[in-house]
This record gives structure tokens, sequence and C-alpha cells, in this order.
């Protein structure tokens, strides 16, 4: 009787799909450390345009995510693309439960999005330049954040990977460190 329970056992544990063991395990994710939102209003985008773009930048993270089964860059990247959506809209309902179920440790589903990721890093692209040329140290700041994810999310992207390139070397790389832990930092967050 023992060894009929046994080869039961086996063939049960053979029809689980390796998606399944997959989904099941582990992964480790450190949320976002956004105690106050770095930007104010001083930012030149108006407050629907920030959650949207907040929305979006949500809707990306998930989809990276879900697409890699959670591989660390993958949840590098989420987490750098949560943070600044927090930022950019504090109250934002995708950012918020997107960075809720990954502490959680569930593997969150892909969600249909508006743009494609190569569309939405020429968006990021477009509006970090047009910040850049509205002036102010918010705006800098934020326009090198769009133009690093815009080159981050489509490496083929040419123009967004020169323009990333260039504000490297003329100004060094961008510090995520300062919206990913922003409460960690007691400073002002760095000059552009």
């Amino acid at each position: 009787m023992k060894s009929l329970w046994q080869a039961a056992t086996i063939l049960l544990l053979g029809m689980i799909s390796p998606t399944t063991a997959e989904e099941a395990a582990v992964f480790e994710w450190k949320p976002p450390v956004v105690a106050r939102g770095v930007f104010t209003g001083e930012l030149g985008m108006l407050d629907s345009e920030r959650d949207d773009f907040a929305t979006n930048l949500a809707i990306h993270a998930v989809n990276r995510v879900a697409a890699s089964r959670a591989t660390p860059p993958a949840l590098a990247e989420a987490r750098r693309m949560l943070a600044l959506a927090q930022h950019l809209s504090p109250r934002n309902k995708r950012a918020l439960i997107a960075s809720f179920q990954l502490a959680k440790g569930i593997l969150p589903e892909a969600v249909e999005s508006n743009y494609s990721p190569e569309s939405f890093a020429r968006l990021l692209l477009t509006r970090g330049q047009l910040l850049e040329k509205q002036g102010g140290a918010e705006n800098q700041r934020l326009a090198r954040l769009f133009i690093d994810l815009a080159a981050e999310m489509d490496p083929t992207n040419e123009d967004a990977v020169y323009a990333r390139e260039l504000r490297r070397i003329d100004h060094g790389a961008v510090d995520w460190k300062a919206i990913t832990d922003a409460a960690d930092n007691k400073s002002e967050p760095p000059a552009p």
C-alpha cells in the first residue's frame, strides 16, 4: 500500500508544471523608501500628467517583473520605476498596489498598457527633453531620470542612449538612491 501512495505522489508531482514551481519561487523585494516626494509644485508638470506618468511607470514595472519572472535586474528596474512613480504621485493606485504585492512576494500578472516599452521610452525621452528646456532644478532632475529610464527601457533607441550618455559624461551617473531611498537621505536631493 505504501508503494502505491509513493507512486501516486510521484505521478502527481510530475504533473506540476515548471511554471507553477517558478511562480512559487520566492524573490527578494526591497520596497522603495519614499517618505515625502522630492518634487514640489515647482515641477513643470500638472498633477494629472504626473499621475498619468506614475501609472504608466507602475504598469511597465509590473510588466517587466511579470515577463522576467522576478529576476534581480527586473526587480531593480521596477524598484526605480515605482519609486519615481511614488515621487511623482504619492497616492498613485497602481504604484502603491504593485509595491505592496511585491513586498508580499506576489508575482504580479502582466497589465494591459497603452504603450509598448519602446513607445513609452520614446515618450519619456521626449518629455525629459522638454522638461530640460523648461529649466529649474526639479525639471532638470526629472529630465535626467526620464532620459535614464528611456535608455534602460529601450537600449536600441539610439537617441535615448546618446542623450543618457551625454548627461552621464557631463554630470556623472544618475543617483537613483536619492529616489529609491529618499527617507534614508537626510539631506536635500542632489542637484541635477
